[in-house]
């Protein structure tokens, strides 16, 4: 066990039910204001570990995290998919007829959307989900409800008028746990690095086929801008397998001959997809 997680946002969060997820509900955490807060808190020791959101199905990835991993030594310990399900929340006795508006995060308002325009709720942005149910808990208007994750209307005492109420089935959000260490090898493995080219013809063709040569499969592949370097590029690859196996480090080697840039974000115990579903 842990000595303790850092999450980003307030007690109820969905990084907090990812986290639960991955290690138990027994686990000590510590919340987290924004992803800086959430860096410095395995910076200083505060915790051992940190749950980080990367992507989501819907959203796509999440541009500040990536770029804190980045700039970041520590290594991915390990991949964690949830599979995201919205709650109408509400005090306690009040019930969806009474309700004529609705708080959460954008994101997740207008995932349900339809939900939301079927029973005629007016959606409230508010700073983030968890939030929503918190400020709900402390009011007495029964007009008002907030669509936040069970376990936050577990920790703030509020009922549950409907669930899963998104529009679409397949919200899934990927989660890195970051610490100081490499990770033991699980049954099933992922790398993820992050690398640059050299500015000539070919050379993303070149680098991704020293992969494709040895029969290594990506899981995702991303450019994001590089910092400071204005139109140059540098692209995150997920790949299947252990930097230990031999083909991996093989392509790795000539990754390094060709690359103007390479950096290892980690290899760790990641979640086959057809187990979530996807």
């Amino acid at each position: 066990m842990p000595e303790k997680v850092a999450f980003q946002g307030i007690h109820g969060a969905y990084s907090q039910q990812a986290l639960r997820q991955h290690f138990g509900e027994a686990v000590e955490t510590l919340p987290c204001s924004n992803f800086d807060a959430l860096f410095n808190a395995l910076h200083t020791k505060q915790a051992k570990y940190a749950i980080l959101p990367v992507e989501n199905a819907l959203a796509g990835a999440v541009n500040m995290a990536y770029e804190l991993l980045m700039d970041s030594d520590f290594r991915i310990q390990a991949e964690v998919i949830l599979h995201v399900h919205h709650m109408l929340l509400a005090p306690r006795g009040v019930t969806i007829k009474d309700l004529k508006q609705v708080r959460s995060h954008p994101q997740a308002l207008a995932q349900c959307e339809k939900f939301l325009k079927r029973h005629g709720l007016t959606p409230i942005p508010w700073y983030d989900t968890a939030g929503a149910a918190h400020d709900l808990a402390l009011e007495t208007a029964n007009s008002t409800g907030a669509i936040a994750s069970e376990l936050a209307a577990q920790l703030y005492d509020l009922d549950i008028l409907s669930r899963e109420i998104e529009d679409v089935s397949f919200n899934f959000t990927r989660f890195f746990i970051l610490g100081d260490d490499d990770p033991p090898r699980g049954e099933y493995n992922k790398t993820s690095i992050v690398f640059a080219t050299r500015n000539r013809p070919a050379a993303l063709y070149e680098c991704l086929g020293e992969f494709a040569s040895r029969g290594i499969n990506f899981t995702k592949i991303e450019s994001r801008p590089r910092r400071n370097r204005p139109f140059e590029p540098v692209f995150y690859l997920d790949f299947e397998g252990h930097w230990q196996d031999e083909p991996c480090q093989e392509a790795l080697t000539r990754l390094l001959q060709r690359a103007s840039f390479v950096k290892m974000l980690g290899s760790y115990p990641a979640v086959k997809q057809q187990l979530v579903g996807i």
